[in-house]
């Protein structure tokens, strides 16, 4: 579930000329076959109460809010470390990827998120990781309702 409102300091910080507040994006991606993988678009290693989370590069390009399609974000890592590849490289399946949006000041305190994805797809060269996530439900496409009520099994139906 997602929070929908934030705090008092990041709105003074949204509305404010300047500000000396950072947000920052936390990236944690999970799967059985890999260690948890958690990373922040931060020079410096942001502890908080799930773990440290390390230094990474990465811009996210958030979709537009349309209500005829199923929102992808794209992001790309920076492949410099190659650690967050290796990782990737184990995993067979699809890895869940949990984005939330902080202040450096509180880094406990989720100001929005946590946002929950899979990511459907990757490619990289030697310098990123480029990666969908989505959701797996297709939402937009699912039949409504799912079942098909039948003379076989829905007799009830059809006397």
């Amino acid at each position: 579930m997602s929070t929908s409102t934030i705090s008092v300091t990041a709105l003074q910080a949204m509305l404010a000329q300047e500000t000396a507040e950072v947000f920052l994006v936390c990236v944690t991606i999970t799967h059985p076959d890999i260690d948890t993988q958690r990373l922040v678009n931060n020079t410096e290693v942001v502890s908080r109460a799930a773990g440290d989370y390390l230094p990474c590069p990465m811009n996210l390009a958030l979709p537009d809010q349309t209500e005829d399609q199923v929102p992808e974000v794209n992001i790309v890592i920076d492949n410099v470390d190659r650690e967050v590849l290796r990782q990737i490289r184990l995993i067979r399946g699809v890895p869940q990827v949990t984005l939330e949006v902080i202040l450096a000041s509180s880094p406990d305190t989720v100001e929005a998120g946590p946002f929950d994805f899979s990511l459907k797809s990757t490619n990289y060269d030697v310098l990123s990781i480029n990666g969908t996530l989505g959701y797996d439900d297709d939402i937009l496409n699912q039949q409504v309702p799912a079942q098909t009520y039948t003379p076989v099994n829905s007799p009830g139906l059809f006397l």
